[in-house]
């Protein structure tokens, strides 16, 4: 479907399962630096443009006469403020530069050429860094610098800050600084933005209203200024009833919050709402996935979780097919946690190793790693004489989850392995998983499952702490090695060794080279389990609304979500 040009005007509301995920709304936005358009292909976008030397040296600039929302001119001075005045202050970032401005250990050289020019260089190759820029949460490269110097020890008295500090509720500058300047958590409407919407709501709130930005940079073929939609309205709901809400006409663009077995309801609701109903496909590696905790602080688990031969018993235990039928309707692929077939990095071995079902081989596996011996029931015991029952955690937010677990429950139970489930709030669910009291969760599987060989394989790696399966390994390589456990499993160690090489290519084919390898290794490790991928995706819109597409790939990275569809150029048929 082309882009058509729009009318500007309307309120588009969108239902949320929480005050925190108002931070969709910079993602759904995708205002960047530099950005993927529908075919993922990189664009600049709020730069004019840019320019590449051998990998290493990029220079940027900036459009002429461009403001933040607030009306303050943006230009190379919001750039050396966010580099010299943030980046390189202790204070505000204890750990110094994020581990995305340095190759190999060495810093990024940064320069300001002019009023609307600057440059970041290395001696060696950054592959990653326009990827960076382009991502769901973006590395911020630059902050509106008029306004946050109220916030900054460098800029404010002493007497002044201390009145903000008390008026922030906060217990010193680098914490007022951090709360006023987060631009990925829209929570400050006073904080100028370059997004096509700003924030007019401070939380506590059960509605979070957001403006068209008066000097947002986009216009249409016409050159009509976008966005077209006045008012995005973000409506905190329950996350258990958006769907039936969404049935009952309260969202006029819901994505979240709602998934493949609420489409019947959905469909059926378009004969008594003026809504319609499409089906996306979903990126992610896994739409589920069961993540073992290799870091798990019980030794006995750790130890079995760490044993491949574990790992792969569980997945051969997983009847797939069963799960693609009952849940999926047959419309899904019975798959491994990996890319998906409309990756040009996709090949057959990837989604099939071991993930056929196969108890009788699960069940050998599992007497060779110590857990031979069984009670009267049949379940599988200990070394130490405990029942190997794993008590897998969930974050609670998706009915899916639940029905895919209450699946593999009877296949595990078929080999022996009672499977217990815990809810708990996703906060606390993390940083339990990171004291290593997790001991497996449930999950999406890859964010990114149609990467090309440009984009970092850098989620193939241990390298933060949100990934369930590595958590301290994680911490340890985004802290820059101050934080956390270096992995200590040999191919783990060898994911990170080829991420650090993908960072120092110059060519594609040499890209190419390393994600295979990485994707090989993670076949053959099944350091995660997947079920199914290539999921649909129920997107529901009013029927007025335009420029939405019938057909997309849905997911957080590399589309963030809308994003990459440009929710900017959607505008309601007989708008006010």
């Amino acid at each position: 479907m082309g882009r058509q040009p729009g009318i500007r005007g309307g309120t588009l509301r969108t239902l949320i399962g929480g005050q925190r995920d108002v931070r969709l709304m910079p993602i759904n936005s995708y205002s960047r630096l530099v950005g993927y358009d529908a075919s993922l292909t990189l664009q600049p976008d709020i730069l004019a443009e840019y320019t590449v030397e051998d990998d290493r040296i990029y220079t940027f600039h900036l459009r002429d006469g461009h403001r933040w929302s607030d009306g303050s001119p943006f230009t190379s001075e919001d750039f050396r403020y966010c580099w010299e005045d943030v980046i390189e202050n202790r204070d505000l970032l204890r750990g110094g530069p994020p581990a995305d401005l340095k190759v190999d250990g060495e810093v990024a050289r940064f320069e300001v050429l002019g009023p609307l020019s600057v440059r970041y260089s290395w001696s060696r190759p950054a592959p990653a860094f326009l990827t960076r820029l382009a991502a769901p949460v973006p590395l911020v490269l630059a902050l509106p610098s008029a306004y946050l110097r109220d916030f900054h020890a460098r800029y404010q008295t002493p007497e002044k800050l201390g009145d903000l500090i008390v008026r922030y509720r906060v217990d010193d500058w680098p914490s007022l600084h951090t709360k006023v300047s987060r631009q990925n958590r829209p929570e400050n409407p006073d904080l100028p933005t370059l997004e096509a919407w700003r924030p007019r709501t401070a939380p506590p709130a059960e509605q979070f209203v957001f403006e068209r930005n008066p000097y947002f940079h986009r216009v249409d073929a016409d050159g009509v200024q976008l966005p077209y939609i006045d008012r995005w309205l973000f409506n905190v709901s329950s996350s258990e009833i958006i769907t039936a809400k969404t049935a009952t006409g309260e969202s006029d663009l819901q994505l979240g919050g709602i998934s493949f077995p609420d489409y019947t309801l959905l469909k059926h609701a378009q004969h008594s709402y003026p809504q319609k109903v499409s089906l996306w496909t979903r990126t992610q590696g896994s739409s589920v996935a069961l993540m073992p905790n290799l870091n798990c602080g019980d030794p006995v688990w750790r130890g079995l979780f760490r044993d491949v031969r574990m790992r792969r018993a569980m997945s051969l235990a997983i009847d797939r097919a069963e799960i693609n039928k009952v849940l999926y309707y047959g419309l899904a692929r019975e798959s491994a946690n990996t890319i998906l077939p409309e990756s040009p990095l996709f090949k057959p071995g990837y989604a099939t190793a071991w993930a056929q079902h196969d108890p009788d081989m699960a069940n050998a596996l599992l007497d060779e790693v110590g857990l031979a011996r069984r009670d009267r029931s049949g379940t599988r015991l200990l070394p130490d004489g405990r029942k190997a029952g794993i008590m897998v955690e969930s974050a609670g937010e998706s009915t899916l989850e639940t029905d895919v677990l209450e699946l593999i429950t009877d296949h595990f139970r078929e080999v022996g392995l009672p499977l217990y489930i815990r809810t708990s709030q996703r906060d606390i669910f993390r940083s339990r998983a990171l004291g290593g009291a997790v001991m497996m969760s449930v999950w999406q599987g890859l964010d990114n499952g149609v990467p090309t060989s440009e984009m970092s394989p850098n989620e193939l790696a241990p390298t933060s702490d949100d990934q369930m399966q590595w958590p301290l390994w994680g911490l340890h390589y985004m802290s820059a090695e101050t934080s956390g456990e270096g992995p200590d499993l040999p191919a783990a160690r060898q994911l990170v060794a080829l991420l650090r090489q993908w960072r120092q290519t110059t060519t594609s084919a040499q890209r190419v080279d390393i994600w295979t390898k990485m994707l090989e290794i993670h076949a053959d490790q099944v350091f995660t389990i997947g079920t199914v991928n290539g999921a649909l995706q129920p997107v529901v819109k009013s029927s007025r609304l335009r420029n939405v597409p019938e057909e997309a790939l849905f997911g957080f990275e590399p589309t963030s979500y809308l994003g990459a569809y440009m929710p900017d150029t959607f505008w309601y048929q007989g708008a006010d």
